[in-house]
């Protein structure tokens, strides 16, 4: 379940009363708009973290960047982490339909992996820039490049299992079916859910269709 900072505790108490521990509570911080604040990045990742959460998931100040400025954003991920400690796991999300360059996304991705993040993920999915087959593939070879050892989280407009399956048989034909669990590969969507579901005959599709 991913809350914003001041939810944590609530969210932790709530599974915790309902002994649901297997459920982790993911903070997202500097969210959605990618400010160049810091401290108060850090400040949203520390309060989390001491309220319970699991992971943090920072979104990466893309302007900042798109400046020529790789500092700040250097700076906001080795903050972060730090507040992370060894325990909870970071993620940094870094709006790449807005980098759109492709030069531009591999220095992100890979200033993000070298300070620490667990996990890249691609769009925030809240911005105009979603997910893209492209993108993904740059991701995926900076991640190669330093081993394999971090996660890609995809998101943003992707609505239906077909638009799904395009990144996970990419991050398969990189790695193997072997690198595609849990702990490498996530997908969000607020409406892929209901069409996997839909295909399952879980949930019923509406009159629409939707």
């Amino acid at each position: 379940v991913c809350v914003y900072p001041r939810f944590t505790l609530l969210a932790r108490t709530t599974l915790d009363r309902q002994q649901t521990p297997d459920i982790r509570v993911v903070a997202v911080v500097n969210f959605p708009y990618g400010s160049p604040n810091v401290e108060n990045a850090a400040s949203e990742a520390r309060a989390a973290v001491m309220s319970g959460a699991d992971e943090i998931e920072m979104v990466y100040p893309f302007r900042t960047l798109l400046s020529g400025d790789r500092k700040t954003g250097l700076d906001m991920i080795a903050a972060c982490r730090s507040a992370c400690g060894r325990r909870v796991s970071l993620t940094v999300t870094l709006e790449t339909g807005d980098l759109r360059d492709p030069q531009i996304i591999r220095d992100a991705c890979r200033d993000a992996i070298t300070s620490g993040a667990d996990f890249i993920k691609t769009s925030t999915g809240k911005l105009i820039g979603s997910a893209t087959p492209q993108a993904a593939r740059i991701m995926l070879e900076t991640i190669a490049d330093v081993g394999g050892q971090v996660g890609l989280k995809f998101c943003g407009g992707i609505r239906t299992f077909a638009e799904a399956r395009v990144f996970l048989d990419m991050a398969q034909a990189r790695f193997g079916p072997q690198w595609v669990n849990a702990q490498r590969v996530r997908l969000a969507g607020s409406s892929l859910l209901d069409d996997i579901l839909s295909q399952l005959g879980v949930l019923a599709p509406g009159p629409y269709g939707d």
